[in-house]
């Protein structure tokens, strides 16, 4: 089995034994228990995550567990912290396709400060400064001028060493401004920003709408390089993934954590609006499997 498909199949079971996918018992729309992905209130989404928690879990060879939902707070980090570790299952292990020096993380502040670390937006860091202390700038801008992401790759700057190892790149005379050069940053080294991740345990229009805003917000605040925008969600119903996915322009396309399973399973439900809209967002490149998220973020 290849990496991918071996990290896939821990990153499920992962979800599994950390009871964070998970199935309580249900009275409604004939069905006798309801997967922690499902809304409660639709009984299309009952169904769908029903179906593929099983196939899931089978494809898995865990059993998955009998509890009560946790509340949504604690599932959605939960979820973002099994995200950061497949990426960092995967992504770090890509480094013949895409050399550096790496870091995945999961963003535990939601902190505005916090995207003003990366280079691309070290210029935020000196306006919440500034917001702080004066109350009209901080009026007039208000909390929505940038935002914290779910999961970061950021890639730490060179040294003129590693630069130069194989061949003289870099010296005094030129190249004073590439950030990739720590010998260009004045003060403290600001790591580049590569990819920011929006990881959504569930998809409801609000949350949509949410993940939008927060992409078009790193796309306009920046200086330099856009990074990867991507959205990474378990969400079992296509109408709610179609939300996101479809259109262009802000994200550079949304991933499934069980993208084939969830094909099978409208299949099998004999689902087929859900199950043309699901392929018309695959063969319009804007739903993808997780497995194709670390290659996608090589590029």
């Amino acid at each position: 089995m290849s990496m991918l498909s071996e990290e896939r199949t821990n990153f499920h079971r992962y979800l599994i034994e950390s009871e964070i996918l998970t199935r309580a018992p249900f009275s409604k729309f004939d069905a006798a228990y309801i997967c922690s992905n499902a809304d409660n209130g639709q009984k299309h989404s009952v169904l769908v995550a029903n179906v593929l928690a099983t196939k899931i879990a089978k494809n898995a060879g865990v059993t998955l567990v009998e509890r009560k939902k946790k509340d949504g707070q604690t599932l959605g980090n939960e979820f973002e912290e099994a995200c950061a570790l497949y990426l960092q299952s995967t992504f770090l292990k890509l480094g013949n396709l895409r050399p550096g020096n790496w870091e995945v993380q999961k963003i535990n502040s939601r902190k505005q400060s916090v995207l003003g670390k990366y280079e691309q937006y070290t210029h935020l860091a000196e306006l919440g400064r500034l917001a702080s202390e004066y109350s009209e700038l901080r009026n007039f801008l208000g909390d929505g001028y940038t935002v914290a992401p779910d999961v970061i790759i950021a890639r730490v700057p060179e040294s003129d060493e590693i630069i130069n190892e194989e061949t003289s790149i870099v010296d005094s005379d030129s190249c004073h401004q590439a950030m990739l050069r720590t010998a260009n940053h004045k003060n403290e080294i600001a790591h580049i920003l590569h990819a920011s991740v929006s990881c959504k345990f569930t998809m409801r229009s609000d949350r949509s709408q949410n993940t939008r805003t927060e992409a078009l917000n790193l796309i306009r605040a920046r200086k330099g390089r856009s990074p990867h925008i991507v959205s990474l969600t378990s969400e079992p119903t296509a109408s709610r993934i179609a939300s996101l996915a479809l259109g262009t322009g802000d994200l550079d396309c949304v991933y499934h954590f069980a993208l084939y399973e969830l094909r099978e399973t409208l299949i099998e439900l004999d689902a087929e609006d859900a199950l043309d809209l699901l392929d018309s967002m695959i063969n319009g490149k804007r739903l993808k499997d997780i497995s194709d998220l670390p290659l996608d973020l090589a590029v």
